[in-house]
């Protein structure tokens, strides 16, 4: 190996490597299922499935570009949700060698815990803003033609209701990932 391949490789810290505590990748695995039914809800709702949605009396469907928003938005979703795992696997603390650029480097922990707390806020705040959201049409605004069975409302509520639990977790898998990777 040659001298400026080996400066490309992650140099290897006295705190990398440490096992993640069992409780964290608990959490971690818990974050992607979280995720998991409202992506479900809005692939079936794209597949046409009889959901309790309703649009101006019939059933909700989407078309063309509004279909592959939904499904994209389903899979980024999940995509992200994934990348917690990081957090309490090798691949959180060196780059994979597949990744250009970056690949075979260690990851600064000051990086990953910035951006997985601020991905953290972020879906806290998305989510929170739009179970109130929620809360305040359902409760307020009557007639704009979209519209929910007792089921159908109950099944969203199901699906969606597990977002809200997206941000506080994956803030307490940072915490975790900041003290194995960042504190003796």
């Amino acid at each position: 190996m040659s001298t400026a391949t080996a400066t490309v490789h992650a140099v290897a810290h006295p705190r990398d490597g440490r096992p993640a505590p069992t409780w964290a990748v608990r959490v971690a695995h818990l974050i992607p299922l979280a995720v998991l039914p409202s992506g479900l809800w809005r692939i079936a709702l794209v597949a046409g499935l009889s959901i309790g949605a309703y649009e101006h009396g019939a059933p909700a469907r989407t078309h063309g570009a509004e279909s592959v928003y939904v499904l994209s938005l389903s899979l980024v979703s999940e995509a992200l949700a994934l990348l917690s795992l990081g957090l309490v696997r090798p691949w959180g603390e060196v780059f994979p060698r597949w990744l250009p650029l970056l690949g075979g480097r260690r990851v600064a922990p000051s990086f990953a815990v910035t951006v997985a707390t601020a991905g953290a806020v972020g879906v806290t705040l998305v989510w929170g803003y739009a179970a109130w959201g929620m809360m305040v049409h359902s409760l307020l605004v009557q007639g704009d033609g979209l519209g929910f069975s007792p089921p159908g409302l109950a099944l969203l509520v199901a699906c969606y209701a597990p977002l809200l639990l997206w941000g506080p977790l994956l803030l307490a898998v940072t915490y975790a990932y900041h003290r194995r990777r960042c504190r003796d």
